[in-house]
This record gives structure tokens, sequence and C-alpha cells, in this order.
């Protein structure tokens, strides 16, 4: 593995490095990155995957939902996977990337620039959280956003639906399969009719005022103050985030984006740009790790085939003109 430091002969011999040319260079070693990595490497294709070591679900005790890994700490995936890779030749370079350009050339923080055939982008997402004191603190603990990841952890106990955007009243009309016991906390968020009638019909208590904080005692979440000064008691609670795609490299190369503001992509992750690809949070914010992974791993294969058709094309091409060179 090779890693960024500021010692001036390794900064010499990652400058070497990026003369060479890579057939891909995927940015992000999440589970999307990493999967796309393994394929590539398993194809014998020259994979360096470029990482800045700063995971979404770095506060998670845990994963779920993914076959035969299930519990797993999330760490631990990433640390299996990038040893996977690496067996098959991938180098998986520490650092942060700044800049792609056209011809892709993939530009690194500190001057680095590697040369590569195509490129996949798998830099995630962040989570927006609002500024609530102890919501930042809590956040992947007793704090948190998937139901499908982390409610049956939760399961019967008391919960709270915090109203700090639109998605939230989704979320606590599916919650109620994990729990007969919960509130829905309005805090800004203005109910319609119809809202208010699909939680109280789902059994949800809907309670009115602006949150002021979480309380928490002894590490462990205990309930939801509001500005009047109740407490509502609660073990764990659930909040909808505003999610915002690292997408700035795509954007920089003018990926084409839809109404919503998120990457367009076909089904294999191809962007509008030739030769780039979009995998994992970046391009779908609903991709739990293994729909990621999945993205990942379908993308390799297009990219393979992409580069097997230039290399084919180039082929021909040679052999044509070795053979008009005998005549």
């Amino acid at each position: 593995m090779i890693k960024t430091t500021n010692d001036n002969s390794s900064r010499a011999q990652q400058r070497s490095d990026a003369d060479e040319v890579y057939d891909v260079v995927v940015v992000g070693a999440g589970a999307a990155g990493l999967s796309a990595a393994l394929l590539l490497g398993r194809a014998r294709r020259k994979v360096v995957v470029i990482d800045a070591g700063e995971p979404r679900n770095a506060p998670a005790a845990h994963m779920h939902g993914f076959l035969s890994r299930d519990g797993l700490p999330p760490a631990a995936l990433l640390d299996l996977g990038r040893a996977e890779a690496a067996r098959y030749g991938v180098q998986l370079l520490q650092g942060r990337v700044e800049q792609i350009d056209h011809g892709y050339y993939v530009r690194m923080a500190g001057g680095v620039v590697l040369k590569a055939r195509r490129v996949l982008v798998a830099t995630g997402l962040r989570d927006e959280l609002p500024d609530i004191p102890g919501v930042r603190d809590r956040w992947g603990k007793d704090l948190l956003h998937c139901p499908y990841c982390h409610a049956y952890e939760v399961r019967d106990q008391p919960l709270a639906v915090l109203g700090t955007h639109p998605g939230a009243v989704h979320q606590a009309l599916l919650l109620r399969q994990w729990s007969d016991d919960i509130v829905f906390l309005t805090h800004t968020l203005e109910l319609s009719e119809q809202e208010r009638e699909q939680l109280e019909a789902r059994g949800l208590h809907v309670i009115e005022g602006e949150i002021k904080q979480l309380v928490v005692d002894d590490d462990r979440l205990r309930g939801i103050e509001l500005v009047d000064g109740r407490v509502v008691p609660r073990t764990a609670a659930f909040l909808f985030p505003r999610f915002v795609p690292y997408d700035e490299l795509l954007t920089g190369l003018g990926c084409d984006k839809d109404d919503a503001g998120w990457v367009v992509t076909d089904r294999t992750g191809r962007t509008s740009v030739a030769g780039v690809w979009a995998v994992g949070n970046v391009a779908d914010l609903r991709a739990q790790v293994i729909a990621a992974a999945g993205m990942g791993s379908t993308a390799g294969f297009a990219i393979n085939t992409d580069l097997l058709d230039e290399d084919v094309d180039r082929a021909v091409e040679q052999h044509r003109h070795a053979a008009a060179a005998t005549r």
C-alpha cells in the first residue's frame, strides 16, 4: 500500500509512479469502490484505489443486511476488502483527489498526478445534520437514520422520530413495524392533514413543539427536551438527514445531473462523460452497503468490457499496419 507522506523521497517515488498509465483509477475505497477494484484486479487490469480514509459509516458499530457479513463492524469489512483486492495486484493509495481532468489525469492533494484509461468515482455522500445540541455526538449510536440498518437493534423500545426533514414522516410510518411505542416530534416541520391522519392511523403519537436538545446520561440517550421544558423519555431516536453527495469531481468533469441534483448514470454506473463511472452513494442515496458493493461489481464488468473493446480496436489497427508493411 502506497501512503502519502511528507518525506521527499516518498514524494519522488509517488511522482515517478504517476508516469504509469493505469487501466482504472478508483476514487473511494468503500464497498462500491473496493468491489469494482476486486473484480478488475481479478481481470488482471492495472488498478489503483485512492481513498481519504473518511468513511460515512464510521460512527456505526455494526452494519446489517449484508449477506454473510451481518453484524460486522464497517471498518472490518473495509479491511477485508482491501486485503482481498491487494491479493490481485490492486494498489491502494491513501490520499485525497482534488480534481480529475479530461484525459483522465487524476490530481491528488500534494501534487501527485495519476494517468488512467478509465475512472470510477465512488466517493459517497455526507449526512447534513440539523444544528440541535447532542445530534452530532449521538449520530450512529442511539440517534439513527436507516430503519433497515438499525431498527431491529432497538426493536420494541420507546422511539422518537425528529421532524427535521419531510422524509421523517415516511421514516416514522415505516418504523412502526419495529415498535408500537413511537412518538413523532414535529419540531419545525409543518404536517399536512393527510400526514397527521396517517401517523395517527398507524398508532404514532404526534407531539408539537420545537426540539431544544437531546438528553444524554451516562453516554446513553434518555430523552428529547423541547424548548418549553418538556422532556420526552426515549431510548433511541431516528432522524432523516439531508444527503449531500461528494460529487465535486464529477461536476468538474461536466457529468449530467437529474432534476434533483444527482449525477445521472446508466445501469452500470456509466456517466454522461465518456470513460467515467459513478457508483455507490455518490450516485444513489438509497444504496446500502450490499447494494453499493453490487453497483461496484456491475461497473467493474462494464469498465473491463469497455477497455476490451478499446484493446481489440487497437490490436486490429496494429495488425492491419503490420500486414500492410509486409506486402
